[in-house]
C-alpha cells in the first residue's frame, strides 16, 4: 500500500500549482465577490486540459483519472477559491453524465463546447416538493410527436444562472423506473427564470420553470430507467463537493497559520501560545484523516463510478472538516477573519454550503448507515 502520488500525479499538481500561483493569485478576491462567472479563467484551464480531465480522450479529453482532477482543485483552491468551481463544474457531476451516457451527436453539440469552456452544464434536479426525496419529483416529460414536452419546476440549481445547457431530471412515468433525464438548452421557448436569490455562499441562484418545452427525442439523455445510472454518476459530483471543501479548509487554515506565525500579541508571535497550537495541530490531523478518506474514494472510483458508501463517508468527513477549520481559522484571525479582506469567512460561507449541497450530512449517514447493516432503511412513512 501507497501512500505518495505517483511521479505523473506529482508533475500534474506541481503544474497547476505554478499556473495558479503566476496566473490566478492576482485577481482571487474579487473573484470570490464577484456574482458572475469567470469565463476568462474557464478559457485558461480549458487551454490547460483542466476541464475535461476525466473525459476520455475519444471525446475530446485529457483521459486522466477522478483524482487528478482532485490534485487540480487543490492546487487551484490554494490560490484561488473561486476558480476550483470551473474545475469542479469541469470534471464532475452533470458534464461526467453527459460524457459517460450521452450520444456520440450529443456529445458533438454540447460536450465540445463545454471541454473549450465556452460554455457550461449544470444539473437541474431540486423541486419545491423533492429535495431530498429526489424520487418524488413531478416535472414531467410527455410524449409528443417526435419529442417530449416538459413540464415543472427547478429551484437551488447551481450555476444556473450562467449555464448554457442543463441536465434536467424528468419523470416519464410512474415510479423511480420512470425517471430519466434530457438535455435542456438556454432558450428554448417555454423555458424560463424567476428572479435570483443568493446562498450565504455567495452563490446565486433562481428558479427554472418548463412550460410545455418542447425537447426532441435526441436530447434525452437517460430514458425511462435511467435513474439508477445518474445516481451513480451523482457520486462523482459528492467527491467534487468533497474536494472543494477540503480544499478550502485547507487554504484557511494556511492563513491563519502564516497569521499565527507573524501576528504579535503580548510581544511574541502568536505559535508560541500553547492554546493556538493545540487548534493547529487537531486542524492538521482533521485535514489529513479526511484527505485520506478522500483520495481512497477517487483511487477506488477510477475504475468507474464510485462507491456509494466510501463516496458518502468522504463526504460527510470532507464537508464537517473543511468547515470545522474554516470557522477555526477564522477564530485564529479574529477580526481580520471575520473581514471580507480576507477570503477566510468567504471558505466558512462555502464550507457551510456544502454540507448541504449534494447530499446533506444526515441523508449520507443514513446511507453508510445501510451499508454497515446490509439493509435498507425507508425514511417514509409506513402507509
Amino acid at each position: 500500500m501507497e501512500f505518495d502520488l505517483t511521479a505523473e500525479q506529482k508533475a500534474l499538481r506541481d503544474s497547476v500549482r505554478d499556473f495558479a500561483r503566476r496566473e490566478l493569485a492576482q485577481g482571487a478576491l474579487e473573484r470570490a465577490h464577484s456574482s458572475g462567472y469567470p469565463w476568462d479563467v474557464a478559457a485558461r484551464l480549458a487551454e490547460l486540459g483542466l476541464i475535461g480531465i476525466t473525459v476520455g480522450e475519444a471525446d475530446g479529453g485529457a483521459g486522466g483519472t477522478l483524482m487528478d482532477a482532485v490534485l487540480a482543485i487543490e492546487q487551484i483552491a490554494a490560490v484561488c477559491p473561486r476558480s476550483a468551481d470551473i474545475v469542479q463544474a469541469g470534471n464532475f457531476g452533470a458534464l461526467r453524465v453527459l460524457a459517460q451516457f450521452g450520444t456520440p451527436d450529443q456529445k458533438q453539440r454540447y460536450l465540445k463546447p463545454l471541454l473549450r469552456g465556452e460554455g457550461l452544464i449544470c444539473a437541474a434536479m431540486t423541486e419545491p416538493d423533492a429535495g431530498s426525496a429526489i424520487t418524488d419529483l413531478t416535472t414531467t416529460a410527455t410524449s409528443e410527436g417526435s419529442g417530449f414536452r416538459i413540464s415543472g419546476s427547478k429551484i437551488f440549481t447551481t450555476h444556473g444562472l450562467h449555464a448554457s445547457v442543463f441536465l434536467v431530471y424528468v419523470r416519464f412515468g410512474p415510479g423511480v423506473a420512470g425517471i430519466g433525464s434530457v438535455l435542456l438548452e438556454r432558450g428554448a421557448e417555454g423555458f424560463s427564470f424567476g428572479a435570483p436569490s443568493r446562498f450565504l455562499g455567495g452563490e446565486d441562484w433562481n428558479p427554472l420553470f418548463f412550460d410545455d418545452v418542447f425537447v426532441p427525442a435526441e436530447n434525452v439523455l437517460l430514458g425511462p430507467g435511467g435513474f439508477k445510472s445518474q445516481m451513480s454518476g451523482f457520486n462523482v459530483e459528492r467527491i467534487g463537493n468533497s474536494a472543494r471543501s477540503l480544499a478550502l479548509g485547507r487554504y484557511a487554515y494556511e492563513l491563519a497559520r502564516e497569521h499565527a506565525l507573524t501576528r504579535h500579541q503580548f510581544g511574541r508571535p502568536l505559535a508560541e501560545f500553547q492554546g493556538l497550537q493545540w487548534k493547529f495541530a487537531d486542524m492538521k490531523i482533521k485535514l489529513d484523516a479526511a484527505q485520506l478518506l478522500l483520495y481512497r474514494a477517487a483511487v477506488n472510483a477510477d475504475n468507474g463510478f464510485p462507491s456509494a458508501e466510501e463516496t458518502a463517508i468522504a463526504k460527510v468527513m470532507c464537508n464537517r472538516v473543511g468547515f470545522e477549520v474554516a470557522n477555526e481559522a477564522l477564530q485564529v484571525m479574529g477580526g481580520m477573519g471575520y473581514s471580507d479582506e480576507t477570503l477566510v469567512e468567504y471558505c466558512v460561507r462555502r464550507t457551510r454550503g456544502w454540507m448541504i449541497a449534494g447530499g446533506t450530512i444526515e441523508m449520507l449517514l443514513n446511507r453508510i448507515a445501510e451499508s454497515i447493516f446490509g439493509r435498507r432503511f425507508s425514511q417514509r412513512a409506513v402507509q
